[in-house]
């Protein structure tokens, strides 16, 4: 059976671009793969913390010498990092804050980039064999010829480090100038409606 993970970031509910990019993406998916399963991973209902020294003493420490009290500061980065294995399909949708993605995203991101799980001692990476979507809604326009594609920080940080774990087949489908919507010079439905093709195409 085929998996899909779904990844969001966004705090916005229904108004989130990003979150309306993936109920589309997943409908054409489901449609593309009857028989799948759609996993989802909400950072925003996730008790992710951010790296701290105690975590840290876990993560460098043999597992075999873990005490009760490490295993726990693992536990929810076990929990991703099992999630993302068990995969063939990743989705991280996002929106972009300030040209990068959310704290929340980035925080998931140190959970499960762990040595000996995502990425060999070697430094290669141990997630291979499998595809990834990014689905970034920003207010700016970087595809193109656009005059500030330099700041696409966020869509280069994510395909690095997807690359990172061994994860190379990656598709962005950009969301820019998604504003366009909060400030109503269009509505949702017909923002998504342009990023169609697009997204039927990800998920085929």
């Amino acid at each position: 059976m085929t998996k899909l993970l779904v990844v969001e970031t966004s705090p916005r509910g229904d108004q989130s671009i990003s979150r309306n990019m993936t109920r589309r993406f997943v409908a054409e998916w489901q449609m593309a793969h009857p028989d799948g399963e759609v996993v989802e991973r909400d950072l925003m209902e996730t008790d992710l913390k951010f790296i701290d020294a105690p975590w840290l003493q876990a993560y460098f420490t043999p597992p075999e010498q873990h005490s009760p009290e490490m295993k726990a500061e693992l536990a929810l980065s076990d929990e991703l990092v099992g999630e993302l294995l068990a995969c063939d399909h990743l989705v991280i949708a996002t929106p972009v804050y300030n040209y990068n993605v959310p704290a929340k995203l980035k925080a998931w991101i140190d959970s499960i980039v762990r040595k000996g799980l995502t990425l060999g001692f070697d430094g290669k990476g141990l997630v291979t064999g499998k595809t990834a979507t990014v689905l970034v809604a920003s207010g700016g326009v970087y595809t193109g010829g656009s005059p500030i594609r330099d700041r696409d920080i966020a869509t280069q940080y994510l395909r690095l480090l997807l690359s990172v774990i061994g994860i190379t087949d990656v598709t962005v489908v950009a969301g820019g100038g998604a504003k366009a919507v909060d400030m109503r010079e269009t509505t949702m439905e017909a923002f998504i409606e342009t990023l169609q093709p697009e997204l039927e195409a990800a998920a085929a």
